[in-house]
């Protein structure tokens, strides 16, 4: 999915880079990845198009930033312009990308990391980064194969990371949406940070439930997905 901003032209110059790898983890979800061309901090997003004048997207990346290759989570918009066309392309090809910004970024500070859908990404991203530390990761999905990397994650995180699947049932994860899983438990640290990744109803939906149990609104981060 992309994020919601304004496309302004000559902001974010996009540069040609040659795909490495296109992989689809999940019915209509891919992985694409190129080498790294510059750093990054975990979090952060790119501008994507596939020619170097057409108006591009912002994606986050979700591959860590010590690693040799930048990667980029998406799922298909079959009415989209670019993600049909983007889900094609093969290593060797050449699509334009920006060089990585914004402030969607953490720190030491103890954490909540809230996530639906492929709003995963940035959170993988600081996953893969070292930025594990007194951080929980929630994702929110419909479905089980919904839930990108999780063997990675649930190896590494165990307790701290949470699925919770609305539509399907196993042992393991909680049947129901990330608010639901959120008004159950008893407590909720006022001191953690609590960033939202996600479509904006989940966000604003998070954001209200944080606020009613004492969180304080300085201590909500969000990024939305649209």
């Amino acid at each position: 999915m992309s994020k919601a901003e304004e496309y302004q032209p000559g902001k974010h110059k996009l540069f040609p880079v040659i795909l490495t790898g296109n992989e689809e983890i999940s019915p209509g979800v891919h992985v694409i990845s190129w080498k790294r061309n510059s750093d990054f901090l975990p979090g952060q997003v790119v501008k994507i198009a596939l020619n170097e004048n057409d108006q591009p997207r912002i994606y986050s990346l979700c591959s860590g930033n010590h690693e040799k290759e930048m990667r980029m989570l998406f799922n298909i918009k079959k009415e989209g312009e670019l993600t049909p066309k983007l889900s094609s392309c093969i290593p060797g090809e050449t699509i334009w990308v920006s060089k990585a910004y914004g402030s969607f970024t953490d720190g030491d500070q103890p954490a909540f990391r809230i996530a639906t859908g492929t709003g995963i990404a940035p959170f993988y991203s600081m996953f893969r980064s070292g930025q594990e530390k007194d951080k929980t990761l929630i994702h929110g999905a419909r479905y089980l194969n919904q839930f990108y990397f999780e063997d990675e994650l649930d190896w590494a995180l165990g307790e701290r990371y949470i699925r919770c699947c609305s539509q399907e049932q196993s042992c393991d994860v909680f049947p129901g949406r990330v608010t639901d899983y959120l008004r159950q438990l008893e407590t909720l640290p006022a001191d953690h940070l609590y960033y939202l990744c996600g479509n904006a109803l989940m966000v604003v939906e998070v954001r209200d439930l944080l606020i009613e149990r004492g969180i304080p609104y300085k201590n909500i981060i969000a990024e939305i997905y649209f």
